[in-house]
């Protein structure tokens, strides 16, 4: 069962991939379909199994690297975290593949794109079953080659191959990071196997070796490297500039890469490694510090941006930072509930914002919707569900979550603890704000829309609509079903081993002993920031327009997302262009060229022309030659004569 949860995405994606023409579109969808929902079957009856009733198993396949020291075993890990993982990711990606076969109906590649869902959900499941550095990075790198693929999908859109090569290129980036940290890793332990590293940890708590010519702590520097990968593949701060272009993908990519895979894989690192992250105090502060700037960040950008698509993934963004300083303060286990409780809603949004787009006909800019609510009413509620999670609305499992989370952060009584708590209790309100301006911008007031368009806009079909009402499901009942097991009096039992957190960092703890007011005030912030968006955009929806002209300022930077792009293009593109056009033009075509393979071409022929020149054909020419050189013999004859 372990390895038919793991691989059955893997069969699918190579049928619909090379047999597509063959089986046609029905046959790619019917494949993929059936082998995600297959393991979607197998990874809740192992979460049963593995997390509930506590049969931790590990999957040995083949032996697959053996040279010297070095032993990699290909092994597939079934801890309650992995058994997590695998739940949530083959439940949501069922979805997305089942939703897929509506959205992407008349797309005249559909069995690539289902190949490609499938191969990108085979590799989130090598990444979170790892049971060793190498093949973790394995399928690290596995989700970013898929996400490559299926951002550029529409491959005959330009904005669509430079939103590939962006995110494939930033990934880079922090993957730099991340090996570096897996080689330091194998230069401390001698071993990349997670059992080896995590039992020998605490033995390596105050080693240092020298780095860049300074003696540093060991495990900081790992661990912050380490964090780098989690930073590019997660869209943290600094590195998350791919996330939003990511919406040139197909909308149920969007849903996969923001609620199941890739992006929460740096928040299950983290997580997964959290053995020796808890021996680098410095190294957590980094991690809390980053996701706390990282919330605050992306929630402000999301309050001024009119594409449907590109709110939502800032708010994947923000939510992530969320996980993350969860983590800085050693509450691993309330950041990966988190993460599940996220999965469901923000698949639920982002499919519930592609069936918005479907409706409106390819629309997604909020300024021309407006007045379709009595039009699309069940799309309507079921996007009222995810954004009441989303908000933190009790009952619904984004409150359970993000609450925990701000109480742990509170009572870990750190200085970073609190910039984080603080950071995210201003982002609850922002999320609010941001959440609802999106409802009442894209369901009601007035049509913005021209009248065609408002006449051809519908409901989506049932194929769409089943996939949004389980995950609605999901993000009204999974905070209150599973808030016991992850984060309450039950969470030492159900992680068992999976998670390490060291007595001095008991946050979560702490968090259940927290005041009154710091579990209140994210409720009371959310409500406020719907209140606000109610009274922006329907009692006086002229509000908005006079604000931003009277901030101009404040509003194009939030507009412009804090022109981290433009700094970058500034700073790293633009000089990295130049440098490569001069290298190419003045390095390599007139020094390596010129003097090189066309300087001697370039000499020959001139000489050839020149030799050529001499072939007059005339014969007094030759003789005046031939005269010229009896006379040059003699003169030299009589010289040498003289001279002796």
């Amino acid at each position: 069962m372990t390895v038919a949860a793991v691989f059955l995405p893997l069969l699918g994606a190579f049928i619909a991939g090379f047999f597509g023409r063959w089986i046609g579109d029905r046959g790619a969808q019917i494949v993929t379909c059936a082998g995600l929902g297959l393991a979607a079957v197998f990874g809740v009856v192992l979460f049963v199994d593995v997390a509930i009733n506590g049969h931790s198993v590990t999957t040995e396949l083949f032996s697959w690297i053996d040279t010297g020291d070095l032993q990699v075993q290909w092994a597939l890990r079934f801890d309650p975290l992995s058994a997590v993982m695998v739940a949530v990711v083959t439940v949501v990606s069922s979805m997305v593949h089942v939703y897929s076969v509506g959205y992407m109906a008349h797309d005249k590649s559909v069995p690539r794109f289902m190949s490609y869902l499938s191969f990108f959900t085979f590799f989130m499941l090598m990444l979170v079953t790892a049971d060793n550095f190498v093949q973790l990075f394995f399928g690290w790198e596995g989700v970013g080659l898929c996400s490559y693929l299926l951002i550029g999908f529409w491959y005959d859109r330009p904005s669509a191959n430079a939103a590939a090569i962006k995110a494939f290129i930033v990934n880079r980036i922090g993957d730099f990071g991340f090996a570096l940290g897996i080689f330091a890793v194998y230069a401390l332990f001698g071993s990349l196997h997670f059992g080896t590293v995590f039992d020998a940890a605490p033995n390596f708590a105050h080693t240092t070796f020298v780095f860049l010519g300074w003696p540093v702590d060991a495990l900081t520097v790992t661990c912050i490297l380490l964090f780098v990968g989690a930073m590019g593949k997660s869209a943290q701060i600094g590195l998350h500039t791919w996330l939003p272009d990511a919406m040139e993908g197909p909308t149920p990519v969007s849903a996969l890469i923001h609620a199941a895979t890739m992006v929460t894989a740096g928040v299950f690192m983290v997580a997964r490694l959290s053995p020796l992250f808890e021996y680098a105090p410095t190294a957590l502060a980094v991690v809390c510090v980053v996701g706390g700037t990282t919330a605050i960040f992306a929630a402000s950008v999301g309050m001024a941006q009119n594409d449907i698509k590109r709110v939502i993934a800032y708010s994947t963004c923000s939510q992530l930072g969320y996980m993350f300083f969860a983590a800085g303060v050693s509450a691993y286990s309330a950041a990966i509930f988190h993460l599940m409780t996220h999965a469901f809603f923000k698949a639920l949004l982002f499919l519930g914002a592609g069936s918005v787009i479907h409706a409106m006909s390819g629309e997604q800019d909020m300024r021309k919707m407006g007045g379709i609510w009595r039009l699309v009413p069940v799309t309507y509620a079921l996007m009222w569900i995810g954004s009441l999670a989303l908000a933190g609305i009790p009952p619904f499992a984004g409150y359970f979550s993000k609450d925990v989370i701000l109480e742990a952060a509170w009572a870990s009584g750190s200085g970073v603890g609190r910039y984080a708590f603080w950071l995210g209790i201003f982002a609850a309100f922002l999320t609010a704000f941001y959440s609802w301006r999106l409802l009442f911008l894209t369901f009601h007031g007035k049509p913005r829309a021209d009248a065609e368009a408002m006449h051809h806009v519908h409901e989506s079909p049932q194929v769409m609509i089943l996939p949004l009402v389980v995950l609605a499901a999901g993000a009204a009942v999974a905070g209150w079903l599973g808030y016991n097991d992850f984060v309450g009096e039950g969470r030492d039992g159900f992680w068992r081993d999976s998670i390490l957190v060291l007595p001095n960092h008991a946050s979560l703890e702490g968090a259940h002993h927290a005041p009154m007011w710091v579990g209140t005030l994210p409720f009371v912030m959310g409500v406020l920031g719907i209140a606000v968006a109610w009274l922006a955009y329907i009692w006086r929806p002229e509000l908005p327009g006079i604000v931003a002209r009277r901030f101009r300022a404040i509003y194009l930077f939030l507009l412009n997302k804090w022109y981290f792009d433009e700094l970058y293009d500034a700073l790293l593109v633009r000089p990295a262009m130049a440098l490569g056009f001069d290298l190419w033009k003045k390095g390599d075509g007139a020094v390596i060229d010129g003097l090189g393979p066309d300087g001697v071409a370039a000499t020959a022929t001139r000489l050839a022309v020149r030799a050529s020149r001499l072939q007059t054909g005339y014969l007094y020419h030759y003789a005046f030659v031939m005269l010229i050189g009896v006379v040059v013999l003699v003169s030299w004859y009589l010289l040498r004569q003289i001279a002796s």
